[in-house]
C-alpha cells in the first residue's frame, strides 16, 4: 500500500482548483471587461476634494499592511487587488477620519475574502493583525457601511481578471506560463499599493505588468525583431490605447519596482545594523545572544 500523508501543515488547508476554464478566454468575455471596468474606477483626485485627514502616504502604509496580511495568509492573488478597489471606490465618496483607515482595510479586505476564498478570513483574525485595536463589532458595522457605500456592488473589474486574457495571446512555452503569470501578478500588486496607478484603467495596468514581467524575465517568444516591442503594439490593440501610454505605464511599473527594491535593500541594510549593534553590545557584557532577525541564524 502506497504510503499518503494525512496531516496538513499550516493554518489554510490545500484548496482543490479546478481546470481553468477556455470559454472564460473568448473575445467576447474581453470586450465586456473592457466594457465594464470604468465602472469600477475610483476618482483620480479624491485626497483633494474628498479626503480631509488621509495623504497619499498613510494610503501606501495601509496598503503595505494588507499585502502583508494576504501574503502570511496565502489568500487568493485577487483579494489584493479587489480590497484595494474597494478602498479606493469608498475613499472616493466618504470623508473618512485618518484613525479609521486600517479598520477600513480590514473590512475591505474581509469583503474581498469573502468574495474571493473558499475558506475566507474571519473577523477575528483580522482584528489579531491590528493589534486588536479594533473588534470583530466594529468590523462588521465598518463592513456594513462599505457595502452601502459600494451599492453593494462588488464586481469589480481588476487587473488580474486581464492576465489570462493577455497570457493567452502569447506565444510562450507551456512550462514558462506559471512564472510570466506569478511575475505580473506581483507587479499588479506592487502597482495597488501605489496612488499613480489609482485612476489608472485595470487592462491598463495588466498590460504594462504583463510586457514588463515578459521583459524582466528575457522571454523569447517565435518571430524576429524586439519581442517587448510588438508585445506592447499587440496588448495595445486589444485593450484601445495608444502603444505610447502603454509603454509610459510600463515604464511607471519598472520605476516602481526600482524604488521597492531599493526601499527593501535599504530596510535589510538598517536591520542588519541594528543586529549587529545589538550582538556586539551583548558580547561586550558578556550575555548570551539571540538573533533579532532569521537572516542571522546560520542553518
Amino acid at each position: 500500500m502506497e504510503a499518503q500523508l494525512l496531516c496538513c501543515e499550516g493554518d489554510r488547508p490545500a484548496i482543490r482548483r479546478a481546470y481553468r476554464d477556455s470559454n472564460l478566454l473568448t473575445d467576447r468575455v474581453l470586450n465586456a471587461l473592457l466594457r465594464a471596468e470604468d465602472k469600477y474606477l475610483p476618482a483620480a483626485n479624491y485626497f483633494k476634494c474628498v479626503q480631509k485627514e488621509i495623504a497619499p502616504y498613510m494610503r501606501r502604509i495601509v496598503a503595505t499592511w494588507m499585502l502583508e496580511v494576504c501574503e502570511e495568509q496565502k489568500c487568493e492573488e485577487e483579494v489584493f487587488p479587489l480590497a484595494m478597489n474597494y478602498l479606493d471606490r469608498f475613499l472616493s465618496v466618504e470623508r473618512t477620519k485618518k484613525t479609521h483607515l486600517q479598520l477600513l482595510g480590514a473590512a475591505c479586505m474581509f469583503l474581498a475574502s469573502k468574495l474571493k476564498e473558499t475558506i475566507p478570513l474571519t473577523a477575528e483574525k483580522l482584528c489579531i493583525y491590528t493589534d486588536n485595536s479594533i473588534t470583530p463589532s466594529q468590523l462588521l458595522q465598518m463592513e456594513l457601511m462599505v457595502l452601502n457605500k459600494l451599492k453593494w456592488d462588488l464586481a469589480s473589474v481588476t487587473p488580474l481578471d486581464f492576465i489570462d486574457h493577455f497570457l493567452s495571446q502569447l506565444a510562450v512555452r507551456g512550462q514558462n506560463r506559471p512564472i510570466l503569470r506569478k511575475h505580473a501578478q506581483t507587479f499588479v500588486a506592487l502597482c495597488a499599493t501605489d496612488v499613480k496607478f489609482i485612476a489608472s484603467p485595470p487592462s491598463m495596468v495588466a498590460a504594462g505588468s504583463m510586457v514588463a514581467a515578459v521583459e524582466g524575465l528575457q522571454m523569447r517568444m517565435a518571430g524576429n525583431g524586439s519581442v517587448c516591442e510588438k508585445l506592447t503594439e499587440q496588448l495595445a490593440q486589444t485593450i484601445r490605447s495608444d502603444p505610447d501610454c502603454l509603454r509610459a505605464c510600463q515604464e511607471q511599473i519598472e520605476a516602481l519596482l526600482e524604488t521597492s527594491l531599493r526601499q527593501a535593500q535599504h530596510q535589510q541594510q538598517q536591520q542588519h545594523s541594528v543586529a549587529m549593534e545589538t550582538k556586539n553590545s551583548s558580547e561586550g557584557q558578556g550575555l548570551s545572544v539571540t538573533p533579532t532577525d532569521v537572516r542571522d541564524v546560520n542553518i
